[in-house]
């Protein structure tokens, strides 16, 4: 069979199982099974399907993404969040428009805590929110601010879906954490600038209110109490990787133990958090360890029946800069994060994707930037942007989806304007990565 045919095939019914609502991982499972029973031999092939299956899941290299769950699943259930929100709170003083600054200053935290973005939305929501309304702010620098900082747990390590990524296209995770830490940095600093400029033209937006003043010695105490720990979270996760001390896996086992310090330290560990934390971190492991099987032997279909060097030729064969069709990449995963999830789009796009990235030489872990920059958008984007819901339910009941769309709007601007920028200049996602020991 052709290549072409090949590809219709294993493409065609991938889109008809989605269109059938049958869940994803099991619409790659029943591609994949007819996959190796029609390219690989009947039932000799499932069976070598089951031996590709458990080889993609025996490895060393997923050993930190439950771990990495595991820390920001401590995180949201020990209620830490609103400790650590009232520490910066603190910090801030009377800068206009200081609770949406806030909300990007606690989002960039956050991720650091979490590595998922509708934990971070839904933490960041449901305690700034009501506060914002009181003081008058309108939806655009209360919902908008949240729904950007809270999308940064895919661009500020450790990133859950960074991890992913790296496990499916077998990039090393280590230099992705790293490389993100700029570029995540870059958008956080977009996003105030935007937020600074906005409040300046208009005003009304965020409403200037009193503050209470707090004494140099309580910013200390507070800063010392609750946001040094995180520092010490950070260095356990990323400043090991970067120095050479630690592996990605025995980092992630640090940062977990550190989380859990943490919680007790700001006094809630408890028996009943850590029993929901390990669950829900059971849960969650073993829906990715599914998504990552089911990727793993989609590539391997798409290698076997020639779909793989057939694309790749394809794409080398046009006569255009290559540059172009790394951009057309990115329009592609544009469009379809405004209809699916971000899991879903790099089981589908990944095994396509990377080997004409290597082909036409260019550094993989600069792609997977700006792959997981794009997919920051994705939980942000109308119509189905998954952190759009999430908002929805914790925002004031009067809310309506279109003003979280409105909201939404500008920040995925900002974090197209950064993409671009990263297109540009490779140097500020390669830097860091260039010089781990």
């Amino acid at each position: 069979m052709e290549w072409y045919l090949a590809l219709l095939v294993i493409m065609g019914s991938l889109l008809v199982f989605m269109v059938a609502g049958i869940p994803v991982a099991f619409c790659f499972v029943l591609v994949n099974l007819m996959g190796a029973f029609l390219f690989w031999g009947g039932l000799v092939g499932i069976e070598q399907l089951m031996i590709s299956l458990y080889s993609s899941l025996a490895t060393f290299i997923l050993l930190p993404l439950p771990m990495f769950i595991l820390m920001g699943e401590v995180m949201f259930y020990s209620g830490v969040a609103p400790l650590l929100i009232d520490s910066l709170d603190k910090l801030l003083g009377r800068l206009p428009g200081r609770l949406s600054f806030l909300a990007v200053g606690a989002g960039t935290l956050f991720s650091t805590l979490t590595g998922t973005s509708m934990a971070s939305v839904a933490m960041l929501g449901s305690v700034l929110v009501p506060e914002m309304e009181k003081r008058g702010y309108k939806k655009a620098m209360s919902l908008g601010p949240i729904l950007g900082s809270g999308s940064l747990a895919h661009m500020i390590p450790p990133s859950a879906l960074g991890v992913l990524l790296g496990a499916i296209a077998l990039i090393s995770i280590g230099r992705i954490l790293i490389a993100i830490i700029i570029p995540g940095l870059l958008v956080a600093t977009l996003f105030a600038i935007y937020i600074f400029i906005r409040c300046k033209l208009q005003p009304h937006l965020a409403p200037a209110y009193e503050v209470p003043p707090t004494s140099l010695s309580d910013k200390f105490m507070s800063f010392v109490r609750y946001v040094l720990p995180v520092g010490l979270i950070i260095f356990l996760v990323i400043g090991v990787i970067f120095m050479g001390i630690a592996t990605p896996s025995e980092a992630a086992a640090t940062g977990a133990i550190g989380s859990f310090i943490l919680a007790a330290i700001c006094g809630k560990l408890n028996w009943g958090v850590v029993k929901k934390s390990v669950a829900s971190t059971a849960s969650i492991t073993v829906m990715i360890l599914m998504i990552i099987a089911g990727a793993s032997a989609f590539s391997q279909n798409l290698a076997f029946t020639g779909a793989s060097r057939g694309l790749i030729e394809l794409a080398v064969g046009f006569t255009v800069t290559p540059i172009l069709i790394i951009v057309a990449m990115q329009v592609v995963v544009i469009i379809l994060g405004a209809f699916m999830e971000c899991a879903s789009i790099l089981m589908i796009t990944l095994p396509l994707f990377i080997p004409i990235v290597l082909t036409l030489g260019y550094d993989p872990v600069w792609f997977a930037v700006l792959m997981l920059i794009n997919l920051e958008m994705a939980v942000i984007s109308p119509p189905v942007g998954l952190c759009l819901f999430t908002m929805k339910g914790v925002a004031p009941p009067d809310t309506t989806m279109g003003d979280i769309y409105k909201a939404a709007l500008p920040f995925l601007g900002l974090d197209l304007i950064a993409m671009v920028v990263i297109l540009i200049f490779p140097q500020i996602a390669l830097w860091l990565p260039g010089i781990m020991h």
